[in-house]
Order: structure tokens, then sequence, then C-alpha cells
């Protein structure tokens, strides 16, 4: 299965993302996380695309997407969320399956607030919407987010190095043998960009914004009921599996699955999660 690679205008900024599959299939529309781009989905998007239209963005900020400098661009949680709001709207995407991985989560629970008549069903995988989710891992974040000090910002820097994103995102909880290179190099990569930590420093910030939605992101889940997959590596050092069985509380009918891994399932777990994904699609 081919995969095209494509920019899309949407304001400002210049969204780069990656297609694959039939252009009258179900659409997927797959959302990433911290600290990566559309390139960590590049082993699901094959086993995806033969039945379904599946799309990749990567946000403003991350991979290959375009933004104004930082200054010129307000660098959070909703301004993501507003640009992948247009780039749907640009697609003309009018209906679509969401798969939402950790920040990818709190951008597509605003898309799904804001249209809830669009969404088919929702995949979450280690994407997180609950306080039960949290670890103690969170510390310094944490202390930022009540106290946005300078100091408290350096103190944030640490999440931001190549060994903590090889080690604590990539490596923890996971086989290492099946966890390529590629990933967290390019991601390291990305990292050391221009601007890039000071961005990503302005979104730890803001991801408190993400916290307080939370009771908007449940009351959503038990107002529209969408069917929902939570898959998760239930070796997460920063999402725990009760983040995942808290989906049962809103949505009773919620499938979940804990697979023998870290945050970044997809890196050992692809073939796994893509056949999960199917058999909820063919059931819902």
């Amino acid at each position: 299965m081919k995969i095209s690679y494509h920019k899309q205008k949407v304001g400002d900024v210049e969204v780069f993302y990656r297609e694959a599959g039939p252009k009258d299939g179900q659409v997927i529309l797959l959302l990433h996380g911290f600290p990566s781009s559309s390139h960590m989905f590049r082993d699901l998007i094959p086993e995806l695309a033969e039945n379904h239209r599946v799309i990749a963005p990567d946000h403003a900020g991350f991979g290959h997407t375009i933004t104004p400098p930082r200054g010129q661009f307000n660098f959070t949680f909703d301004s993501l969320f507003r640009v992948i709001e247009g780039f749907t709207e640009a697609l003309a995407l009018k209906q679509y399956v969401l798969y939402v991985f950790d920040y990818g989560a709190p951008i597509g629970y605003r898309l799904a607030m804001a249209h809830p008549e669009r969404v088919q069903a929702i995949i979450s995988q280690n994407g997180n919407a609950y306080l039960e989710g949290f670890t103690d891992a969170w510390g310094s974040w944490e202390t930022y987010w009540h106290s946005p000090t300078s100091e408290n910002r350096e103190a944030c820097r640490d999440s931001l190095t190549p060994e903590t994103i090889r080690s604590f995102q990539y490596l923890h909880g996971a086989d290492a043998s099946l966890v390529s290179p590629d990933g967290y190099s390019l991601d390291i990569a990305y990292m050391s960009r221009p601007e890039a930590e000071e961005i990503q420093l302005d979104l730890i910030g803001d991801y408190r914004t993400n916290v307080d939605l939370y009771p908007d992101f449940q009351a959503y889940f038990r107002k529209y009921q969408p069917q929902l997959l939570a898959v998760w590596g239930k070796n997460d050092p920063a999402f725990l599996p009760a983040g995942a069985e808290a989906y049962k509380r809103d949505i009773p009918s919620a499938e979940v699955h804990l697979l023998d891994t870290g945050h970044f399932a997809l890196e050992t777990h692809a073939t796994e999660i893509s056949e999960l994904i199917h058999k909820f699609l063919k059931t819902n």
C-alpha cells in the first residue's frame, strides 16, 4: 500500500500529512503525540489502508508542519486544535474515526466536542482524559502549571533531552530489541531545531488547560456515547492503565486492551493494534 505525502494550507500554517487508502474509504484520522510526528504511524498506516482512507497530519510545532515563528503563532493546545479543525475542513472530511495518542487526545477531544456529528468512533492509544491516568512522573510539569516561573520552566527542559526521549518515552516498559532507533532518533533531531525546545516548553505550560477540560471531555463521552476502543501500553511511565479503564465509567460499552509494552506502543505492537482496530471497526 502506497503512502502519499502532502501539504495543506490552514491559515498561516502549512500542514504536512501522510495519506493512504481508497478516497471513498472510511476516514481514520491519526493524531500523534509528544515529542513525535506522523512518522510514528509509519507501520500502522499500511495495516489500516487497505479498506480505509488513513490521514495523519503533523501538529503545529511538530514534524514537517510549518508555522509562523514563535511570537507570531501562539503555541497552545487550543491553537493546535484549531489548526486540525481547519485541516479537516480544508480536506472536506465530513466524518471520521479518531485515533488519538498522547497530545493527540486533548486535541482530538476538543475536535470531537466541537463536531460530535463527525466522529464515528474513537481509538485511544495511551491518550488520557482522566486524572486516574497520571503517574507521579508529572511533578515538574505540574509545578510549572501552578507556578509558571522561569525557574520552573527550566526544570521542565529535562523532558526534552535526547536521553529522556529515548529511555523514558520510547524504551521504558518496552522490549528494547523491538524498538527501532528511527523513531526516537527522528524525534531527537526535531527537538534540536531552532525554537523547538521553547515551543515544547510553551506547550508543557499550557498542558494544564487539557486537565482543566477533563470534566468537559468526560461530559462529551457521557452525552454522545461514542464507540471507543482504548488500547494501551500498560507499562507507560506517564499514563497508567487506570486511565484506559476509566473510559468505561462514562462509556460502559468501551473496549479496553492492555498490551505488555510502553508509551509508544506502536513501536512494538503495530500489528496487534491494527488487528484490534479492524475487529473493533467491523463490529461498530
